[in-house]
Parts: C-alpha cells; sequence; structure tokens
C-alpha cells in the first residue's frame, strides 16, 4: 500500500523519522502528509486515526483516543505502560476485521476512576481530548473554542501560534470546576514544538497553580530545545510537566520549505468546488434523535462524569433513530456510511458513528468532520487528502464568513449522515454544504441541540 505522505515527500524533501514507540507504531503508520495553504506552515501532517480530514472507522478513531487516555493514566499513576496498550492498534490501521472495535472494547473495560481536568484544543482536538477525559472515568472535560458564546465570560484564553485562526477561548459553565489542585491533562493531535501548551500551562498556573500537568498527543515531534524549555517551565513553576504520545519523532523540513510549498501550491490547479445540487439531486432528510434533555453536546461549557454516562446509555438508541432513518431511503440498499461531523464538533458524531458502526455491522461505516483549514488537494494514492468540498461557514463564526472544507468526501458513499449542532443549523447550510453532499449521496441531516448551561 503506498504511504499517504510520499507526493509530498518526493516534491518537497519532507521526512519522517522516528523516535518512540511506546504501542508499537511509528509516525508513517500515524500520519500523511498533505500541503497547507497557509502563510505560515507549509505542511500538514494529515492523521490516520483522528477523524478530522480522513473518513475512518470510528472505532479506530475512539479506540486510538482511548489508547492515548491509557498512556495517561499510566504517567498518573506513574507506571508503567500497559502490556494491552497497543495490542490491536497496528491491526486497526491496517483494516484488520474486527481490529478497530477489539481496540475499543478492550479500552473501555472498567477501571478505576482518576480524577483530572482535561483540556482539549479546538478545533481539531475536541474529540481527541473527550476520549482522553472518557479513558480516565472521573475526568472533568472542556475544550477551548473559537465560537464565542453570549452568557459565558472567558476563563481564559491562549494563541496557537501556527494556525491560520488562532483565538481560543475557555468557557466553562462553572469555573470552580477549573479551581482545583487536581492534575490538568492538555490534549492536541501533535505537539511540534510545545509552545502551545507551555503558553496553556503559564496562563493557567498564573489563575490557579497546580502541582501536575500531563501534555497528550497522537505524534510528538518536539527537539531537545522544545523539551529543554518544557522541563524550564517546570522548574520555574514548581510543577510536574510529562508528556506522552503514541509515537515519537521528527520531521525532517529542508531549507526553504515554507517558499518551496507555496510555489508547489500555487503551480497546481485548484480542484473545482462540489457545483450545487440540480433539482434531480440525492434527497435530504432528517431524523430526530431525542437527545437527552439537559445533556451537553460536547465539551465546550464543561462535560463531567455523569453526563458521560448518560450518554452512553442513550447512544444505542440514537444510532437505531438514524439506522431507521437510512433504511428508508432511496435505492436497494447501502453499503458505505461516512457520518460527517463540523468543525469542533467532533465528539458526538464521532459517538454516533462508532454506535452506528455497531448497529449496522454489515455496513462499512466512516467517520470524519468539517474544517477551517484550507490544505490543497491532489488526487494521488501518495497524498492524504485526495478530493475537497468548499462551502461558505454556516455557524456565524466570530471572525466572519468565509471557506470551510470538507475532505476526502466522495461518490464511493451510498449515505451521508450530517451531525451539525443547533447553532450551526442553518440557512447558509441549506444553501451551501448540504446542496453539495446532496450532489454526491443521500443526506441524513442528525440536528444536535447546543447547550449553553448544565443541567
Amino acid at each position: 500500500m503506498t504511504w499517504a505522505g510520499t507526493w509530498v515527500a518526493e516534491r518537497l524533501g519532507v521526512r519522517l523519522s522516528d523516535g518512540a514507540r511506546p504501542v508499537g507504531v511509528g509516525l508513517s503508520d500515524l500520519v500523511g502528509l498533505a500541503v497547507r495553504r497557509n502563510p505560515r506552515r507549509a505542511h500538514l501532517l494529515v492523521s490516520a486515526v483522528l477523524g478530522k480530514h480522513v473518513p475512518t472507522d470510528p472505532r479506530l478513531v475512539y479506540g486510538a483516543g482511548l489508547l492515548l487516555g491509557d498512556l495517561v493514566r499510566a504517567r498518573l499513576r506513574d507506571v508503567d505502560v500497559p502490556s494491552r496498550a497497543g495490542a490491536f492498534l497496528p491491526d486497526a490501521l491496517g483494516g484488520a476485521p474486527g481490529a478497530a472495535a477489539a481496540l475499543r472494547d478492550v479500552l473501555c473495560e472498567p477501571r478505576e476512576p482518576l480524577d483530572a481536568i482535561v483540556l482539549g484544543y479546538a478545533e481539531t482536538a475536541t474529540a481527541l481530548g473527550h476520549s482522553v477525559a472518557d479513558a480516565l472515568g472521573g475526568a472533568y472535560y472542556l475544550h477551548s473554542t473559537r465560537r464565542p458564546v453570549p452568557g459565558f465570560t472567558a476563563y481564559g484564553g491562549f494563541e496557537e501560534e501556527h494556525s491560520h485562526a488562532t483565538s481560543h477561548l475557555l468557557l466553562p459553565a462553572d469555573p470552580a470546576d477549573l479551581d482545583r489542585d487536581v492534575p490538568v491533562v492538555l490534549v492536541d493531535d501533535e505537539l511540534s514544538t510545545g509552545r502551545t501548551v507551555l503558553n496553556t500551562i503559564e496562563a493557567l498556573h498564573a489563575v490557579r497553580p497546580r502541582r501536575r500537568y500531563v501534555v497528550a498527543a497522537l505524534v510528538d515531534l518536539r527537539d531537545d530545545a522544545d523539551r529543554a524549555r518544557t522541563a524550564a517551565l517546570a522548574a520555574r513553576l514548581g510543577a510536574r510537566i510529562d508528556a506522552v504520545a503514541l509515537a515519537g519523532g521528527r520531521v525532517e523540513l529542508p531549507d526553504g520549505i515554507l517558499e518551496a510549498g507555496q510555489a508547489l501550491a500555487a503551480g497546481l490547479a485548484e480542484p473545482a468546488a462540489a457545483p450545487p445540487a440540480p433539482a434531480a439531486a440525492f434527497p435530504v432528510t432528517r431524523v430526530r434523535l431525542d437527545w437527552p434533555p439537559g445533556l451537553p453536546d460536547g465539551g465546550r461549557h464543561g462535560f463531567l462524569p455523569r453526563h458521560r454516562a448518560r450518554l452512553e446509555k442513550d447512544l444505542p438508541r440514537m444510532a437505531d433513530a438514524i439506522a431507521d432513518g437510512l433504511a428508508g431511503g432511496p435505492g436497494d440498499g447501502f453499503s458505505r456510511v461516512l457520518v460527517l461531523g463540523f468543525e469542533e464538533l467532533m465528539y458526538a458524531p464521532l459517538r454516533l458513528a462508532e454506535a452506528l458502526a455497531d448497529a449496522l455491522p454489515d455496513a462499512d461505516v466512516r467517520y470524519s468532520t468539517t474544517t477551517r483549514s484550507p490544505v490543497l488537494a491532489v488526487d494521488d494514492p501518495g497524498y492524504a487528502i485526495r478530493t475537497r468540498l468548499a462551502f461558505p461557514a454556516h455557524d456565524d463564526p466570530a471572525d466572519g464568513p468565509g471557506e470551510r472544507y470538507a475532505y476526502n468526501v466522495s461518490p464511493r458513499f451510498d449515505r451521508i449522515v450530517l451531525a451539525v449542532d443547533d447553532a450551526g443549523d442553518t440557512g447558509a447550510l441549506a444553501g451551501g454544504l448540504l446542496p453539495r453532499l446532496r450532489a454526491l449521496a443521500p443526506v441524513t441531516v442528525a440536528a444536535v441541540p447546543s447547550r449553553g448551561r448544565e443541567a
């Protein structure tokens, strides 16, 4: 099988070198490469287990997050990594039948809850951080957001220096949930230099000092100087700062990579966005989830262990409602289903997709989400972003209207489930993303109510 970073490696000279392999996989097992349309960074690491840009078995996505949480649990307890930690991951990455479900199932076995505060970074790590919190059992979860919400005062903010959209907010429903001296776990999809998490730790520590922090990421790419900065901050704060990742190593970039990447992107024809759907396009239907009253749609304002228990109880029922809606669609049946979340709303779509995969054992259910991140699409098996849908923003973002993207969504799916919260279920959605999706396959919209305050 062709590695999904070959195209970029050959044209830009980007190389991956493996470091630590605590769960038996290396960098090239977990990421491919693409070219950004970003003036600050030329390349994008495209995760094979995040479910952001690449439609992925949701049980693999959730299992990888639980596995990262297992590493956090081991570090918090100062024990060796459990031998079971990576037992199923290589097979799941290779697509072995049943391996993704086995990875998830073994990591869902009941264990002693650990009290902690878990913070995930918007937008890519909102579901990943949630999964880490799930693995700890007793953790409070909050993710940063780029969506200001009336009635909430920001607890703190921080800047993600390499991002195309850097403003982050922490908007807990109850700030007291953060004002506790328990370990704080900061979760992102990758650690490149670690500056973002160090900025966050310093800002949090200034408000409420703590004795221990753990940084968790799918891949850790820091060099010796980056690690020295982490050690220096820990010494200055009088705190312990640990880091865990599924794989470590380095991305080796040649001189002039930024200019070369921009020139490469400029020299290639931009893939045409899918046209608005004609009148004879596939239908759009809606399914009523009966989302549990008072259950938050995610961790934007905080998610507690009691919320987690409530969601687990109701997931099978909601997945059955989606499955019934798909079965009532046109045609002779379906075999490939995409559950598509959007931007920060990643966890609820992930868990619905995971439950749907269990409910439809004969269907290939995949999960991904839309994103703000502009990336070059190249239809080549050695490139991680094969297709691109561009559409106008539909959730009234603070930074104004603009393009949003869905990658690797193609006619190979014969059903698409769009999971969206009510703040994004707008006229701009009906006139933007939905026509592009229904040009490809029948679309089922599953709306999740956004919850401003916890019940």
